[in-house]
């Protein structure tokens, strides 16, 4: 409120505009907030003491206030997008023509706060109340400007649960594969925000419905057509299960869940086979085969390695589950002591529930965790390398050995101090000896 105030105290038009309008439209609390304005860059920066000059060609300043970013751009108009995604010419220009050259017209409003008047050159508040997502003009075009909008029109459709419309709908599927021309890292952001609850089991059915599917993650798309069998996956295809999956996803889920999901199976379509006598469809070493699966697709699309890590982890072990009732202790402790054990838990639940439905194991793995949280001794190893070193064994094999036996005589209560480790140790050198 105070920049547009300083803008327009100044003799400068000044709105807010794109999704923070949107949103007050929708009476949704608004993520961030931009700012258009008929002030110049340099302009704003004799109003605002505090600037980055983040795109003073295309006018694109930010302003701190408060110890907060906030985006202020000069009103252009753009033309000869050649590459998919940046602008050949750039024109300051004025409210209109910026409104006309956003993506889509839920996004075109214009919201004086100071005046309390909504501007709308683009029949955006009308697609608003009829829940509709339209490109502003020709869809084609809007699409070639920037290929990005493409998938942002399917995460706008499924965050919003709005239906595009049909000719917008149309120009995406026949333009889904310039998708393609897009950097990985614009691609992971807009999947990132898609894949959120409650809305991403549908953004996965936009983006296979639209053909995007098949060009951003390929190996999804396979699952399509992949069966399962029906005594263990009643809900139907490997796709039918990620999607049953991904609706109940809980409100509050760690943000790799929903990629821990959709990974979890990836490599079903590969390893299918089905029994010559019983015709059941089997997978062997699916999650094996899926981890290394899962962490190609992640790198293609450049996250982050620890979170390429802990989710190829979550694949790697998820059938591990299943067997959880019969473990030996020391296995079971090592399952619920991995630092992904939250992850896989959460994978595992929803897992059963978009498949059999039963949670017995989830319920005993529940008990079981709260259990080991009362027994913090159990967390540290009882003893280190430099422990077995001041016994006078030497490094190498045998001592990695010896502390993985160790290990597991911890976590099946056989040794519980280090002193009674150390006492354990003494006394099989001394047996050897």
């Amino acid at each position: 409120m105070q920049i547009v105030r300083r803008l327009q105290s100044a003799g400068h038009r000044a709105f807010w505009v794109g999704g923070c309008v949107r949103d007050f439209q929708l009476g949704r609390e608004p993520q961030d907030f931009d700012v258009a304005t008929s002030a110049l860059p340099n302009q704003i920066e004799e109003l605002f003491p505090h600037t980055i000059a983040v795109g003073r060609k295309f006018g694109v300043m930010v302003v701190i206030e408060g110890g907060c970013q906030f985006q202020v751009a000069t009103f252009r108009a753009e033309a000869d997008y050649r590459d998919g995604r940046h602008p050949e010419q750039v024109a300051f220009g004025d409210a209109t023509a910026d409104a006309q050259r956003r993506d889509f017209t839920v996004n075109g409003l214009f919201y004086d706060p100071v005046t309390e008047t909504l501007h709308d050159w683009v029949s955006g508040e009308a697609d608003l109340r009829a829940r509709i997502v339209r490109t502003i003009g020709a869809p084609e075009e809007r699409f070639a400007e920037d290929h990005l909008r493409l998938l942002r029109a399917v995460r706008f459709a499924a965050q919003l649960d709005f239906q595009i419309e049909s000719k917008t709908f149309s120009a995406l599927q026949a333009g889904a594969a310039s998708i393609n021309s897009i950097s990985a890292e614009r691609v992971r952001d807009e999947l990132l925000k898609l894949f959120r609850p409650p809305h991403a089991a549908r953004g996965l059915e936009l983006l296979r419905d639209s053909g995007l599917l098949e060009n951003v993650l390929p190996e999804i798309a396979a699952t399509i057509a992949c069966e399962q069998s029906p005594d263990f996956h009643p809900e139907g295809s490997v796709f039918a299960h990620l999607c049953l999956m991904l609706k109940l996803l809980p409100p509050d889920s760690d943000a790799l869940l929903p990629w821990a999901v959709l990974m979890h199976d990836v490599a079903k379509p590969v390893t299918a086979s089905r029994d010559p006598r019983t015709g059941n469809i089997h997978f062997y070493e699916h999650e094996k085969i899926g981890a290394a699966m899962a962490e190609r697709i992640l790198e293609r699309l450049r996250f982050p390695r620890r979170q390429i890590e802990d989710v190829v982890t979550a694949v790697r072990y998820h059938m591990q589950f299943k067997d959880a009732l019969q473990m030996r202790k020391a296995t079971l402790r090592r399952l619920l002591l991995r630092d992904t054990f939250p992850l896989e838990l959460a994978l595992h639940r929803l897992d059963c529930l978009g498949s059999h439905g039963r949670l017995n194991v989830y319920d005993f793995l529940i008990a079981r965790a709260a259990e080991l949280a009362q027994q913090p001794e159990i967390r540290p190893p009882l003893l280190t390398g430099g422990d077995l070193i001041a016994l006078g064994i030497k490094p190498g094999p045998a001592m990695g050995a010896l502390l993985a036996e160790i290990r597991e005589r911890q976590l099946e209560d056989e040794l519980r101090t280090p002193e009674q480790a150390r006492a354990w140790v003494k006394a099989r050198i001394a047996c050897r000896s």
